[in-house]
């Protein structure tokens, strides 16, 4: 796998000057162009991404309906992520607007920021999970660019710090965005919370568990058509808890009610419900309920 390992790296693949700041450059997208390079084919890079495209000129459909806010278009990419990108189909002009925020993931080091940065799950979202903004939300965030590019001039002791507030800052307005397109989406989110119930409801009516080990929450975004990520900070928004916990919610009630209308053993259930070793499920319905499987049994009856 090819891989792009500094920002300068990155300027020359997109026929742009060195960048005034060795680990961090804010790319105005209108003076870019790519360099016909094999590399494109597949690569991975060693830097934060976060592209901020005004006046969307596609209609992303999400789900049966199209995004409701469509001024700007913000995504994001973590280090490391496989990336491919087809000349023959894009045109080598990088896109006629736009702004590309890269920084090295070094750059954070020594910062709190190195650590923060794990907290916010839309490093790892989708393509068509990107976040549509408003032209106010879009004119936010285009400011604190300005400020990072502008910042990128003057390297002196204060240089780090200074950028990588901003970047903090960055991050923190995305987050609420995100939250705001969590709630806005009132139908469609309720739609795919009804799903999210389903397919939980059908894994373990379908003794698919059995079969197939513990419910996972790669398996239901996938089943939803959702990254991971997204899924489960769309259901703490709109429910308090991740998908990990709503699994681990429906297993222990899965595992009240054989343990309450069955003659199985707890060994029994524990495999029914996909566990390997008893002992596991013990482990997790005791932290769940404070109470061992037999003495919940024993109590109920």
């Amino acid at each position: 796998m090819n891989t792009i390992a500094s920002v300068s790296q990155f300027h020359r693949l997109l026929s742009l000057p060195e960048p005034r700041h060795p680990m961090v450059s804010v790319i105005d997208l209108s003076k870019s162009m790519f360099v016909e390079d094999d590399i494109w084919n597949g690569f991975v890079n060693r830097f934060y991404c976060v592209a901020l495209k005004p006046e969307a000129t596609h209609k992303v459909r999400y789900g049966q309906q199209h995004y409701d806010y469509n001024k700007g278009v913000l995504s994001f990419t973590a280090p490391n992520q496989v990336h491919h990108l087809d000349l023959e189909e894009t045109g080598c002009a990088a896109d006629h607007s736009g702004y590309l925020l890269v920084f090295h993931a070094d750059f954070l080091l020594g910062h709190p920021l190195s650590n923060e940065i794990k907290k916010y799950g839309f490093f790892s979202y989708s393509v068509n999970e990107a976040l549509h903004l408003s032209a106010e939300e879009e004119a936010d965030l285009t400011s604190i660019l300005r400020k990072i590019d502008k910042e990128c001039a003057h390297i002196d002791r204060h240089t780090q710090e200074i950028i990588l507030s901003q970047i903090d800052l960055l991050l923190n307005y995305s987050n609420r965005f995100y939250e705001r397109q969590f709630i806005t989406r009132k139908n469609n989110n309720h739609q795919l919370l009804v799903k999210f119930e389903l397919l939980l409801e059908q894994y373990y009516q379908d003794n698919q568990s059995a079969k197939s080990g513990l419910l996972t929450v790669q398996h239901i975004a996938e089943h939803m058509n959702l990254s991971p990520n997204y899924l489960s900070d769309l259901l703490r928004v709109h429910t308090g808890q991740n998908t990990q916990q709503h699994i681990h919610e429906k297993l222990i009630r899965k595992a009240k009610e054989q343990l309450s209308t069955t003659d199985l053993s707890v060994s029994e259930i524990a495999y029914t419900l996909g566990f390997e070793h008893p002992q596991s499920f013990s482990t997790l319905f005791r932290k769940k309920t404070n109470m061992s499987p037999l003495a919940f049994r024993q109590a109920f009856n």
